[in-house]
């Protein structure tokens, strides 16, 4: 229903809605409520959110068992080298069934760039890419057509859309990210050719299994190091541990939850903006979109609330190149929401994964209380292939900022006494 707050059909009218009848008036002689839903007539409304980006904007489309996934990107700079064989490195290490700690279902991810790229240079029109789904199997999800996974995303889908792609989970299923992989393949590169920056996230926890800190130096973590087992830790003690706590869990049909550490080296200064708009928000965002987190900490995060400000701070100095720095790195990289050149270091939580063929207690659309043991090929661990998935939405948020700066600072002179070019 809608409300007016006066009793004319002038104003009903001047809040931009459609004339309607019926009218019944309440207690009140000046408030209206119309028995019948008005139609406005002025109202934006963005509905669906798969959206992403002011100046690189990347779309993301397709579900799970549909006949593919894939994204348009808008807004990438003119002349920039791209290929297929750039983006299938990332989705290579995206695409299930590469590992016994993975989903089984086998997909080779393969992806097709259909517009935007000409001679192996991006146009600086509109890129599609576009990766077909080819291992379906719909009959897997047959109970779960009426019986809503604990957790999941099922019975919230039907209560805001009255309807949802049962199979796979649709749009909320991680083949969803195929997508942001692929165009945060392009974003690497240009971030890795203007400004030299690196984008490196490793599992940091399995489980009980939490990788020590002091274990991993952020100023020479390699690729390498993180690629050198199936569940892409760096540490390869470590390592073992939580392979063998997913496979615990994995033979009883069960599921675990982990840690994404993500560091980001050689980052332009100045990425950001305060207030509403601040670089960790933006960070923070997109990694919440991503399936299955649950926690964002940041720099010291939490553990930086046991600290006092003389502890916390991190101290100025100039290096031997006369660059302003700082000799801790508490901040994470960011402050007041502005990159300040230091690497920039974040922890993704993800949830155990929430479908699971363990018997559970749910509901069905009949509002009937039942039993339920999921089949399908999932998970037991979504952490080792979110890693790519952390990257890519951390280059997607630098590259739309990097294009940001140019557009607001750059356009005239910079003061060299305080500002570096980009």
């Amino acid at each position: 229903m809608a409300l007016s707050i006066s009793s004319s059909s002038t104003a009903t009218k001047s809040l931009g809605f459609v004339q309607a009848s019926d009218f019944q008036k309440l207690s009140s002689p000046t408030v209206l409520v119309s028995l019948k839903r008005y139609t406005p007539r002025n109202l934006a409304v963005k509905a669906t959110g798969s959206t992403y980006g002011n100046f690189f904007r990347v779309t993301t489309y397709g579900e799970s068992h549909g006949g593919g996934v894939g994204c348009v990107i808008d807004g990438c700079p003119p002349r920039v080298p791209i290929s297929e064989a750039d983006m299938q490195i990332d989705l290579d290490r995206r695409r299930p069934g590469q590992s016994r700690i993975t989903t089984p279902r086998k997909e080779t991810d393969t992806c097709k760039i259909y517009s935007g790229v000409a001679d192996g240079l991006t146009t600086g029109s509109p890129i599609h890419v576009n990766v077909p789904n080819t291992d379906q199997r719909g009959h897997d999800y047959k109970e779960m057509s009426v019986a809503y996974r604990p957790s999941h995303a099922d019975a919230t889908y039907d209560m805001k859309y009255g309807a949802r792609s049962v199979q796979g989970g649709g749009r909320s299923s991680a083949r969803e990210t195929i997508g942001r992989v692929a165009a945060g393949a392009l974003a690497k590169k240009i971030l890795k050719l203007k400004c030299g920056t690196e984008i490196l996230a490793y599992v940091s926890q399995v489980h009980k299994v939490i990788l020590p800190e002091d274990l991993v130096d952020p100023e020479t973590l390699t690729l390498e190091q993180v690629e050198s087992n199936i569940v892409r830790c760096p540490d390869p003690e470590y390592a073992e541990k939580m392979i063998a706590a997913i496979d615990a869990v994995r033979v009883k049909g069960d599921s675990v939850g982990g840690v994404v550490t993500c560091i980001a080296r050689n980052v332009p200064r100045g990425l950001g903006s305060p207030v509403f708009d601040k670089l960790e928000a933006e960070l923070a965002k997109v990694m919440m979109s991503l399936p299955a987190t649950k926690g964002f900490e940041f720099g010291s995060g939490f553990t930086g609330t046991f600290l006092t400000g003389s502890e916390h701070n991190d101290e100025f100095y100039t290096d031997k190149s006369g660059r302003i720095r700082t000799r801790t790195n508490r901040s994470g990289g960011i402050q007041g929401g502005i990159s300040n050149g230091e690497v920039i270091n974040f922890r993704v939580a993800f949830k155990p994964t929430s479908t699971i063929s363990k018997k559970q207690n749910t509901v069905n659309r009949d509002k009937e209380e039942i039993e339920l043991i999921a089949r399908g090929r999932h998970d037991p661990c979504v952490v080792p292939r979110a890693v790519p998935m952390v990257e890519a939405m951390v280059a997607l948020v630098l590259v739309d900022q990097l294009l940001a700066q140019y557009a607001q600072c750059e356009l005239f002179p910079i003061n060299p006494s305080l500002q570096e070019p980009l």
